[in-house]
């Protein structure tokens, strides 16, 4: 994840931000309403929430984001989890995850299918 204070033209001033190199709340306007972020770094995962408060965020939003909160060469993902574990806090946030661990990759299909 980059450092988030490269990102702090969108950040929400929230107190108790003990990380705001990998933590915070931003707000992000692409064109088509504000974007709601919450990005954070724990328990080996880097992690950003998109919001919107009618709608769920487009893929060219999410894709944004990504390039935003992400290096380039950084693979971040959508996960679509099994049912058992689903948990819907909100009816239009999506997440962005990514391991930290230099151990933990994320597998890719091969290039000539992406």
């Amino acid at each position: 994840m980059r450092d988030l204070r490269e990102l702090d033209k969108w950040r929400i001033k929230v107190p108790g931000v003990l990380y705001p190199e990998r933590e915070g709340e931003f707000a992000i306007d692409l064109g088509r309403g504000l974007l709601a972020c919450i990005a954070s770094t724990g328990m080996g995962w880097d992690h950003v929430s998109v919001s919107c408060r009618d709608r769920c965020p487009t893929w060219i939003e999410m894709d944004h984001i990504k390039r935003m909160f992400f290096q380039p060469d950084e693979v971040a993902m959508q996960l679509h989890v099994a049912e058992a574990d689903h948990i819907s806090n909100h009816p239009f946030v999506l997440h962005i995850w990514r391991p930290r661990s230099s151990l933990k990759h994320i597998p890719l299909p091969p290039k000539e299918l992406m």
